[in-house]
């Protein structure tokens, strides 16, 4: 079950903004989730979407994947602006502006070589920054399988 990871976060995400049943409203504090949470709830979603957007060469679709994960990238820096000695917003612009700029060109000219070079380059960018965040652990990759099996990532047909 691929979606289980991010089914768990988003119920979680859920479950912690639901008062339970019979309980005293008392004001609770605000749950804050963690870097891990937003980019595997948020971020990577886009990412996968759009890898398996551009292979299908569904350009309209991989331009509005690009936009929503140019967005995700903006508000996570929002709530986590530092994570350890790492300023998130410097780090995201480091890291991934050039290859999404890239990814964009590549999508307009709807280039599948440069699409393909500058995906792997998003994806090389991601994997840098978690290294630089001391989680080399965390290990981005191409996406050869799609884990939305209720969307289709083909061009829509007239």
């Amino acid at each position: 079950m691929p979606n289980l990871p991010r089914l768990f976060v988003a119920g979680a995400l859920l479950a912690s903004a639901l008062p339970l049943p019979g309980a005293a409203q008392q004001p609770a504090a605000p749950y804050h989730p963690g870097l891990g949470d937003l980019m595997t709830a948020f971020v990577q979603p886009r990412h996968i979407k759009l890898g398996l957007a551009g292979s299908e060469r569904n350009w309209g679709y991989a331009a509005y994947e690009l936009s929503e994960l140019r967005e995700t990238f903006a508000d996570v820096a929002k709530p986590v602006p530092k994570h350890g000695n790492l300023a998130l917003p410097d780090a995201i612009a480091s890291t991934v502006e050039q290859p999404m700029a890239a990814l964009d060109a590549a999508i307009k000219a709807k280039d599948d070589a440069a699409f393909t070079k500058a995906y792997a380059d998003l994806t090389a960018s991601c994997n840098a920054c978690h290294q630089s965040a001391d989680h080399a652990a965390i290990v981005i990759k191409v996406p050869t399988v799609s884990d939305f099996p209720d969307q289709d990532f083909r061009p829509a047909t007239p």
